[in-house]
């Protein structure tokens, strides 16, 4: 199986999925179709599933040493224990979006699973709130950073060392197995609230019930970035040369700055539900 043709075809199917997931939901706002409803909260499986696929091809990739991928040939080597070459799917930006988008289409269709019965008359503008996400990071992967792009040399030809790379020695430590997904999956999870408050206020469904359906998803979510941040900050202290996870670098800001607004938010809708406002 070609990865690169096999990948990108998942990819394209994904993104078309996700522009069909907005369009349905938009038609369905316009004129309350439940024909186009349906349509749109079907999208959320198919995208879990084509994304799922994706980045399983991805990683058995890196586990088959399938060098001919420039993103595999730059981020994995032969020798390298597999505890790190399954990391290497998220060791570089192609795969880091990758994994962004994953994860959101995994709650994508989790919301499906637990809200379709319960919530028929957001789930459809949830839907589409998922697609305007998935359709941005698809396409953005799609554009400039595919992890299925073959290795070419100067000539624009096609060819596979014998080896690759490597992972970035900064990057082979345990922590990276767990710190980028748990962080991850914090800034994955918020995309279940912020889709049910956009869908809440274009249906007109403003009382508490979007706060109480997503309080669960917001815990969840605020959990995981919690951890994803210790989980940094123990990295930055053991990795000489990265000088303490509170030397206030860009990068760990960008971490620590989404916690602070994450913390913000879930207490303001605990006092909203508290209220009943």
């Amino acid at each position: 199986m070609n990865p690169y043709f096999s990948g990108t075809v998942l990819l394209v199917a994904a993104l078309c999925l996700s522009v069909l997931s907005m369009l349905a939901a938009l038609v369905w706002l316009r004129n309350g179709s439940e024909r186009w409803a349906a349509v749109a909260r079907r999208t959320l499986p198919g995208n879990g599933l084509l994304l799922t696929l994706a980045s399983a091809m991805l990683v058995t990739a890196f586990l088959t040493d399938r060098f001919d991928l420039e993103y595999v040939a730059y981020n994995s080597q032969r020798h390298m224990p597999l505890f790190y070459k399954f990391s290497a799917f998220w060791g570089s930006l192609d795969g880091s979006m990758l994994l962004w988008a994953w994860l959101v289409g995994v709650f994508g269709a989790l919301v499906w699973k637990r809200h379709s019965q319960s919530d028929p008359d957001l789930l459809p503008v949830v839907a589409g709130v998922f697609g305007m996400v998935l359709t941005f990071f698809v396409g953005v992967i799609l554009a400039t950073t595919n992890p299925f792009d073959p290795l070419v040399d100067e000539m624009g030809r096609a060819f596979t060392p014998r080896d690759g790379l490597g992972l970035n020695p900064l990057l082979q430590n345990p922590s990276m197995v767990l710190h980028p997904p748990s962080l991850y999956l914090g800034f994955t999870g918020f995309t279940v609230p912020f889709a049910f408050a956009l869908a809440a206020m274009l249906t007109g469904k403003l009382d508490d019930r979007w706060i109480r359906t997503t309080r669960r998803w917001t815990i969840i979510a605020w959990a995981f970035l919690t951890l994803g941040n210790i989980l940094g900050a123990n990295w930055a202290y053991v990795e000489l040369g990265w000088g303490g996870y509170w030397g206030w670098d860009p990068v760990e800001n960008s971490a620590l700055m989404p916690w602070f607004t994450g913390t913000a938010f879930l207490h303001s809708v605990m006092m909203q539900e508290r209220r009943n406002m």
